[in-house]
């Protein structure tokens, strides 16, 4: 079945089902189709937040970088079954992720209803179905600044980061304000 073809549940904002449609029409209706998608952030005992290069043949955002693994979870799939799946299909990993929390994620089109987890691993990471091209390793303590250097995909730092790392230090904490990715950028929710 192409990629395309696969069925998705369209979700209201409290995460019921409303609709079961085409991967396809799902991507087609924006931010007017919002689904279901895990993230799953793997953290090394080093530290270090592994992080990834999505295909150039992705539908959304080919070629960004991401701060984890995951995708859209297919009809009737539950969601901790599907953060096991995504570690196995794009990191190649057998894991069970633990949740750090649930939240809804908007952008101009697009509509993410997501769950968040982590899983402590130090791999290999074969990267087994294609969807990842490279790999690295951030320390927790720099992702900031890589990010900066990046095109990364934004629900993913916007979902995933504040519920991993420590908040940043406040204007009065002598921080300063803190980069954050341009707005308006779909969401990959998979």
């Amino acid at each position: 079945m192409a990629v395309g073809d696969e069925l998705v549940e369209l979700v209201d904002e409290r995460d019921v089902v409303v609709e079961v449609v085409t991967r396809a029409e799902m991507r087609r209706r924006g931010s007017d189709g919002r689904h279901r998608a895990v993230y799953v952030a793997v953290v090394t005992s080093a530290g270090e937040l592994v992080v990834h290069q999505r295909a150039p043949w992705k539908d959304i955002l080919p070629s960004w970088w991401d701060v984890c693994f995951g995708g859209v979870l297919g009809v009737g799939e539950a969601w901790d079954a599907a953060a096991v799946r995504e570690l196995s299909e794009e990191a190649g990993i057998d894991a069970q992720p633990v949740l750090l929390g649930a939240g809804l994620w908007d952008a101009p089109g697009a509509a993410i209803s997501a769950r968040v987890y982590r899983v402590d691993h130090d791999g290999p990471f074969t990267c087994p179905d294609g969807e990842v091209v490279a790999l690295d390793r951030v320390p927790l303590a720099d992702v900031a600044g890589w990010l900066s250097a990046h095109d990364v995909c934004p629900d993913s730092v916007d979902l995933v980061l504040p519920r991993l790392l420590p908040p940043p230090p406040s204007d009065e904490d002598g921080g300063g304000p803190q980069a954050q990715p341009a707005a308006g950028d779909p969401g990959h929710g998979g």
